[in-house]
């Protein structure tokens, strides 16, 4: 998780750097560019980089999904620092709950709707 998010922290710098919110000409995602559809987590890189702008409404419109990565990329890394200092494992506990949760049909079908109905959006909005 520690490497997936230093991954992520460089790739957003470089983001950041660049601009990419002002240039939409990034194509990095496979789908897209093999199809020509944008995938449902396609703006999720520009989403998070105006967050770190404080741009609220224009990462909303380049997809929702960015908020809940933004998220995970700062509690992830101080959680799981945490449990290797208490030599704990709660962040992976509480991973398997949440993975054990949301196979639930209640909890499923209506998440699987939700990324269905922001995958349209983005294929409407032709991100």
């Amino acid at each position: 998780m520690l490497i997936a998010c230093l991954a992520g922290y460089i790739w957003l710098y470089f983001g950041f750097e660049n601009n990419i919110t002002e240039n939409n000409s990034v194509e990095v995602c496979a789908i897209k560019y093999v199809t020509n559809i944008p995938c449902p987590s396609c703006g999720s890189s520009r989403s998070v980089i105006s967050l770190l702008k404080a741009d609220f409404i224009g990462a909303f419109k380049f997809n929702p999904l960015g908020y809940l990565i933004a998220v995970i990329m700062l509690i992830t890394p101080i959680w799981a620092l945490t449990d290797i200092i208490n030599k704990k494992q709660t962040l992976f506990d509480f991973y398997l709950k949440i993975e054990k949760y949301i196979r639930n049909p209640n909890i499923a079908i209506p998440l699987i709707l939700l990324i269905i109905t922001n995958w349209i959006w983005n294929i409407v909005k032709e991100l």
